[in-house]
This record gives structure tokens, C-alpha cells and sequence, in this order.
């Protein structure tokens, strides 16, 4: 853009509706008044604040851009437009600042305009405000026309921190992850004790029927049976674990002598002697005999009538 000052002519041809409002020919020696200035709007003159489409996104410590458009109908005049302040505010600080001439035509008038781009930095969060800014244009009766725009407000967020989301996240997970595991521990708790239950009705029901036989059964025969119910239980009671260290892969595995010989099934030292005794001949026996010895095994197990 031409650094033209604006004389009497060129205001006069903005707006003949000025027409000697500024002229020059207005001696303030001979004592007159001086005429009033015109206004920018008189004179055509539009000033516009902001980016068109909207104030962007701002985080504490980011520099933007904030444009300031001077526009006027050209009719052959030239202006010199002077920025006569700084967008320094609270929070706020300008770190340069760039100015642009454009030319255009709208509804058939040539339309020149002097943009101005402040670049600020954000160095604070919270409701902020970007000051009017004041700008000049000189002319030849000594006294500056004035410009001012509107002031801006705008929002600075704070920075964006992904490490409380992330701790939270991981919190989250980790409290799900406990949660599926206690609800895993205790349906497998309930599954063992169910199976438990299940046994150990099955063992009920069995040493129920030794019972009830412990007159009418051969005793060598009646023993062996009970042998076999003592297996389940002790298979049950060490577990899959001591089951396969001791090479089990069933109940009929299971070698009651050396557990007795281990230590491992205290107080049964006189019924796996029974058992022993029936598996290489046995001999008869009464019933209370077989009903004793059926008693203390239904101790050992801890299982009730």
C-alpha cells in the first residue's frame, strides 16, 4: 500500500458527504474553529477484529495469530493506517507482528484493506481478553484520525495431561482384573466344595451299605470292600498332587501300607492291618467285629451317620 497521508482531497472522495470537512483551506490563525473531524464511518472506513472463522483452540504457553483488517472504498486514495498499540494484556504478550495490503472489488466498488497479523503468546488459563486496539491515520490538519477495534474475549485451557487418564485406566483395569479373579477363586472354591460334598455323599452311602451288611457278608469279602471305600477317601483327601508324586492314577493305586509306613495315615495302623490280613487269607470274623471296625473307619474318614 502506497504511505500516502490522507489530505483533504482523498478523505473528500471516501465520502463526499464530508466533502471540506477536512479541507485544508481551514486557517486556525485566523481565528475560525476548526471543523470537526469525521468519523471513520462517515468516511467509510471499517475495522474488523478476529479470524473469520472463529478464535481457534488455546492451551497455556501456545502462540496464535490474531488478525486486525483496516478495509476502505479506494476511489483512487491511497491511506496510511499506523498501529498505535499492543495487544499486551494480562496473560497475554504480543512476540511480533506482521501487516498485509490486499485489493478487492464488492458490489462493484474497489474495496482496498491493510491487515494486520499480531502474533501472541498465552501465558496464563482462565477468561482472558484481548484488548481494542487502537491504530492512526495521519492527516494534513495535524490531528490523526482514530481507529479502534472491538476487544476479544478468549479461552486458555491448561495443557493436556494424558497421565492421570492413563493411571486411571490402569487403575480401572487392575480393579477389574481383581475382580475377575476373586469371582474366578471363588467359583472354583464352590466347584471344589460342591465336588467335596459329592464325594463324600458318595463315601456316605457306600459305608452305609457296609453297614448294613456287616452280619450277612463273607468278613474277608466285606473287608476288601471297605479297602476300597478307605482308598477313595484317602485319594480325595491328598489330592490329584500327592496322587501323581505317589504315582496314583485311581483310587485301586493307592498303597494304604506305605502311607502308614510314611506317617501319613495316623490311627488307621489297625484296619489296614485288617486290610492286609483279608487280602493274603483272612479268616472269619463276628459281626460286631466287622461293626467296630466299620465304626472306626467312619471316625477316621470324620464322616457322620
Amino acid at each position: 500500500m502506497e504511505n500516502d497521508s490522507l489530505n483533504a482531497e482523498n478523505v473528500a472522495e471516501l465520502d463526499s458527504g464530508a466533502e471540506g470537512a477536512l479541507d485544508s483551506g481551514a486557517s486556525l490563525d485566523s481565528g475560525e474553529v476548526a471543523p470537526a473531524m469525521p468519523t471513520p464511518e462517515q468516511l467509510g472506513i471499517s475495522i474488523t477484529a478476529g479470524p473469520a472463522d472463529g478464535m481457534p483452540a488455546i492451551t497455556v504457553g501456545d502462540t496464535f495469530e490474531f488478525p486486525v483488517t483496516v478495509s476502505w472504498s479506494v476511489q483512487g486514495s491511497a491511506l496510511l493506517v499506523v498501529p498505535a498499540g499492543s495487544v499486551n494484556a494480562k496473560g497475554l504478550t504480543q512476540v511480533a507482528m506482521s501487516q498485509e495490503s490486499a485489493r478487492s472489488v464488492k458490489d462493484g466498488k474497489e474495496i482496498a484493506s491493510i491487515t494486520f497479523t499480531y502474533k501472541i503468546a498465552a501465558q496464563d488459563t482462565g477468561n482472558l481478553h484481548i484488548p481494542a486496539l487502537r491504530f492512526e491515520i495521519p492527516t494534513q490538519m495535524g490531528q490523526p484520525l482514530d481507529l479502534r477495534s472491538e476487544s476479544v474475549d478468549i479461552r486458555v485451557n491448561e495443557p493436556f495431561n494424558p497421565l492421570p487418564i492413563a493411571v486411571g485406566a490402569v487403575v480401572a483395569v487392575c480393579v477389574l482384573l481383581a475382580g475377575l479373579w476373586r469371582a474366578k477363586r471363588r467359583a472354583a472354591a464352590r466347584a471344589a466344595a460342591t465336588a467335596k460334598n459329592a464325594a463324600q455323599e458318595a463315601l456316605r452311602e457306600r459305608m452305609t451299605v457296609l453297614k448294613q451288611r456287616v452280619n450277612v457278608a463273607d468278613s474277608r469279602e466285606w473287608l476288601l470292600e471297605l479297602e476300597g471305600v478307605v482308598k477313595e477317601f484317602v485319594f480325595e483327601k491328598f489330592g490329584n498332587d500327592a496322587g501323581m508324586n505317589a504315582g496314583w492314577e485311581n483310587a485301586t493305586a493307592v498303597n494304604l501300607d506305605a502311607l502308614v509306613k510314611d506317617g501319613k495315615l495316623e490311627g488307621w495302623e489297625p484296619i489296614v492291618e485288617e486290610f492286609a490280613h483279608a487280602r493274603y487269607g483272612g479268616g472269619k470274623r463276628d459281626g460286631f467285629e466287622n461293626r467296630e471296625t466299620w465304626k472306626a473307619a467312619m471316625r477316621l474318614m470324620g464322616i457322620e451317620e
